[in-house]
């Protein structure tokens, strides 16, 4: 096809959830109420762990960090899809759409990076404590959110480099309700498969990879926990069944949509509202509602300010 003789789409039309309008008041209510629950809870942890020094150890400095990842990556997308359940024209201009493509991946592939750093910082706490704070120093701490910021940003940029300059010129309906590579690539007017490809080897094998090797460490922590001790099994579960639940819902709606991009999986709006608007909203309630430390520390600054 040649595009020079066609009209250049400026701006996509986002699906989004269609439905009757009572349904469409429901959705925003409903997903308003959990971006401000996400944004307030992060910041909420984002604060305690800053503020209290009960709270300043390498844990709580990642899960800081992996809280302002989480509001990040809800603020790209939930408030345009909040916005949109109550638009005639659910559109999004061309370099929006690329913006929050962009913006996605980055904050993806960093907090993909930055669960893997607790994983092992888990590792060392509960397999090598006598050696926790000499091994997880504060320079190793901020040497590690710098790679993982790094990471994020040679992930998107390395898929991003070749889907800015595509051309497209008729079809501009994307069947979801945010912008994302996948889908967004497929109404280019040339040949992607090419690039179809390497998006599934640069997110979707990324993100497997990832997380196998996640459940392979905490697998491997558990086994030497209940090697030294039976009855350190129980705390080891107890410690990880927070990472672990995360780590799952933040990887498994990755894992369908970007490691089979193309089928029906990709056109799945629950996945893409799992990945986006109830994954970082459970990262406050799970640190918070199970962890007691968290909780003290919270009520201690909240005696503090009275």
């Amino acid at each position: 096809m040649d595009h020079k003789n066609g009209s250049l789409v400026t701006e996509f039309i986002l699906i989004g959830f269609s439905g009757q309008w009572e349904l469409q008041i429901f959705f925003f209510v409903t997903f308003s109420l959990i971006y401000v629950a996400t944004v307030v809870g992060n910041i909420l942890i984002m604060v305690t762990v800053t503020l209290s020094s009960s709270l300043h150890s390498p844990m709580y400095f990642l899960l800081g960090n992996l809280s302002f990842l989480d509001m990040c990556l809800s603020t790209v997308t939930t408030p345009k899809m909040i916005t949109d359940l109550l638009a005639e024209h659910k559109t999004i201009s061309l370099w929006d759409c690329m913006t929050q493509m962009f913006l996605m991946h980055f904050f993806g592939g960093a907090e993909m990076m930055l669960l893997i750093i607790m994983a092992f910082d888990r590792y060392v706490a509960i397999c090598k404590p006598l050696h926790y704070r000499t091994i997880m120093s504060h320079k190793l701490l901020n040497q590690f959110v710098m790679l993982s910021w790094l990471i994020g940003f040679i992930h998107t940029m390395s898929q991003m480099v070749l889907t800015v300059n595509l051309p497209f010129c008729s079809h501009n309906v994307v069947d979801n309700i945010f912008c994302d590579l996948p889908l967004v690539i497929k109404l280019a007017c040339v040949e992607t498969y090419t690039l179809e490809l390497f998006v599934i080897a640069d997110s979707g094998l990324l993100s497997l990879i990832c997380f196998i090797l996640l459940l392979a460490s905490y697998t491997v922590i558990l086994v030497t926990v209940q090697q030294r001790s039976s009855g350190g099994l129980f705390k080891a579960l107890s410690t990880l069944s927070a990472h672990i639940i995360v780590v799952t819902l933040f990887f498994g709606p990755c894992i369908f949509i970007y490691a089979w991009p193309f089928s029906g999986f990709a056109r799945s709006k629950t996945l893409a509202v799992v990945y986006t608007v109830i994954t970082p909203l459970l990262n406050p309630i799970i640190y918070t509602l199970r962890n007691q430390k968290m909780q003290g520390a919270m009520r201690k600054l909240q005696f503090q300010s009275c």
